[in-house]
């Protein structure tokens, strides 16, 4: 039997992360992944690094992306220094685009809400926008600067995690598909493979969507599959330095030359087949967005599965089993919130508290809906 001081259910960028902060903090960490390390929506994401919110279900996350946005210039830094890799970490803000007719209205409700949640914003002319990134189209009415947002290659930044991890002591073990959790009465011992009993006295489960077919699981962390597809495009000869977004597409540059453009949301279960319908609504909005796109050569599709949660926002901390805790659900924001995800992890491990308030996104929250629900 292997015996750890934490076993971590999920291979993922959240994971290994994880995994990261707990070995330098001196524990001997196991990371147990079903597949492939990191080819799950650490893989497939664009790498965008925004807490703005998307929608107003989304408000309730700003704090805790505005603190990890703050810790990634450090956790980057960190990250590359131990493991000797890039990954691709581009400071250089995000335009939004506002296209309606009625865009200065618009613009002056997005400019409040954005001062009104502490974010640093700043309205744009469309000429100014065009100034900045020539490549928008001559349809835009008016714009934002968010120029304290970034964008890292996700799949650049999860492999030096993983690199780090290794050279922190971390072991890895992939191809370990994980059946249920191991519990011996209201305490979490370990986790049950196939063949094989890890023992641990901290257990994290950060298996993404799949942290629900977990055993014992899916009450404290109901996560479903939100399919998105992407598209990646080479222009040689247009240049955006910013990530750019507008209410239907996102455009993020790379260092490399290549622009992600993405990405759909939709509830498919577990399939990731890419449609005619979702690669199309991707570049009819890319175009629309930067026309000089349409003569953009195509280098890569793909789909990925993003963990969802009930409520749409993450699913962090201890649970009512002595020993368990959950860090999945992230949902959109799986990459901006790695660094607090991984710090806040680390803390309650260690010293059984944590420097941010985390009650809102606690496990304990289905659990208890669950509760009341049957009770009534």
């Amino acid at each position: 039997m292997k015996k750890f001081d934490v076993a971590i259910a999920g291979g993922g960028l959240i994971g290994g992360s994880i995994a990261l902060e707990l070995a330098r903090a001196g524990l001997r960490v196991g990371v147990f992944d079903r597949q492939e390390l990191g080819r799950e929506a650490s893989w497939a994401g664009a790498g965008i690094l925004s807490p703005a919110p998307e929608s107003s279900a989304m408000i309730p996350l700003v704090p805790l992306g505005k603190a990890s946005m703050a810790l990634y210039p450090e956790f980057v830094r960190s990250v590359e220094e131990i493991s000797g890799q890039s990954a691709g970490y581009r400071p250089k803000g995000t335009l939004q685009a506002l296209f309606m007719p009625e865009a200065r209205e618009e613009l002056s409700t997005v400019i409040a809400l954005y001062h009104g949640l502490g974010l640093k914003a700043e309205p744009l002319s469309a000429a100014n926008a065009r100034a900045l990134e020539p490549s928008l189209s001559e349809d835009v009415e008016a714009a934002v600067l968010r120029a304290e947002e970034a964008s890292v290659d996700n799949r650049a930044l999860t492999g030096a995690v993983f690199e780090a991890a290794r050279r922190s002591g971390v072991q890895f073990f992939p191809a370990s598909g994980i059946e249920s959790i191991w519990r011996e009465g209201s305490r979490c011992a370990g986790l049950q493979l196939k063949n094989e009993k890890i023992e641990a006295p901290w257990i994290i489960v950060a298996a993404g969507c799949y942290s629900a077919n977990i055993g014992g699981v899916a009450a404290y962390a109901p996560v479903r599959p939100a399919k998105g597809q992407m598209v990646a495009l080479r222009a040689d000869d247009i240049k955006i330095e910013r990530v750019l977004w507008s209410e239907k597409i996102y455009l993020v540059p790379r260092n490399d030359g290549r622009i992600l453009a993405g990405a759909t949301v939709e509830y498919a279960g577990f399939d990731k087949t890419l449609t005619a319908g979702g690669i199309e609504k991707i570049l009819a909005a890319a175009i629309e967005l930067t026309p000089g796109l349409s003569s953009a050569s195509i280098e890569e599709t793909w789909a990925g599965l993003r963990p969802d949660s009930p409520d749409h926002l993450p699913i962090l901390g201890p649970t009512d089993l002595h020993g368990l805790l959950i860090a999945t659900g992230h949902f959109r924001s799986g990459i901006l919130l790695t660094p607090i995800t991984a710090r806040l992890i680390r803390e309650w491990v260690t010293q059984q508290r944590v420097s941010l308030d985390w009650e809102r996104y606690s496990p304990m929250r289905f659990l208890s809906a669950s509760t009341h629900t049957t009770s009534a």
